[in-house]
């Protein structure tokens, strides 16, 4: 696995529904090392910290191969780097290769897989087309979240080691199947609850649902 493209933006102001919201989503390449903080990559911002951001969501991966599926689907759009909100573009990796509370080592830096995104409107604002979020979210092409468990420095073309791997074989595939309303394998849910590095949103829609379905 390697990283193709390390991506940053700043806050932007958009219109949303009569009201001006901040966005982060606008993303660019850039070229060089880079400093990996706790809440993300130096020089990157998010608008929505619910959403978006913090410890839990610091840092954004999406795949280059899903480049070529979006690309087929939208062919009028420019997908350039970034423009998915993504902080890295990898390389060799998929949603359903990878599992939550995987560990990795890019450059001096260590991190570890939380959970899948959840997209929301500014996806098509990035992008130019609003169709695009209930395709991304039906698409399984969701990308995922990163974790950082130890701060460094990283940049384009690094090698991605994995130092460890998740022994509860959750893929994100699994949470999207879940969140999709798809996945009906018990057993799969209650591995995930194993999981510490699940974020707390993820366990509680997991457990309700478990326990709805005991009723």
């Amino acid at each position: 696995m390697q990283v193709i493209s390390i991506n940053v933006g700043e806050l932007r102001t958009i219109p949303r529904r009569g009201h001006q919201v901040k966005t982060g989503i606008f993303k660019q390449p850039i070229e060089g090392t880079i400093a990996v903080q706790a809440h993300g990559l130096d020089g990157d911002a998010q608008g929505d910290l619910i959403l978006h951001g913090g410890t839990e969501k610091a840092i954004y991966v999406y795949p280059k191969e899903h480049y070529k599926y979006w690309g087929k689907k939208f062919p009028e759009l420019n997908l350039s780097w970034g423009i998915f909100g993504e902080n890295l573009t990898i390389e060799g990796a998929s949603e359903d290769t990878v599992y939550i509370g995987d560990q990795w080592q890019i450059g001096s830096a260590k991190f570890e897989i939380v959970e899948p995104r959840e997209p929301c409107y500014k996806l098509g604002v990035s992008v130019g087309n609003k169709k695009i979020v209930k395709q991304f979210s039906e698409s399984g092409r969701s990308g995922w979240y990163l974790r950082v468990i130890q701060e460094g420095k990283i940049k384009p073309s690094d090698t991605i080691s994995v130092l460890n791997k998740s022994i509860h074989t959750v893929t994100v595939t699994d949470l999207n199947n879940f969140f999709s309303h798809t996945l009906k394998d018990m057993a799969t849910l209650q591995r995930a609850l194993q999981i510490e590095t699940l974020s707390q949103k993820w366990r509680d829609s997991i457990t309700q649902y478990l326990q709805r379905s005991k009723t």
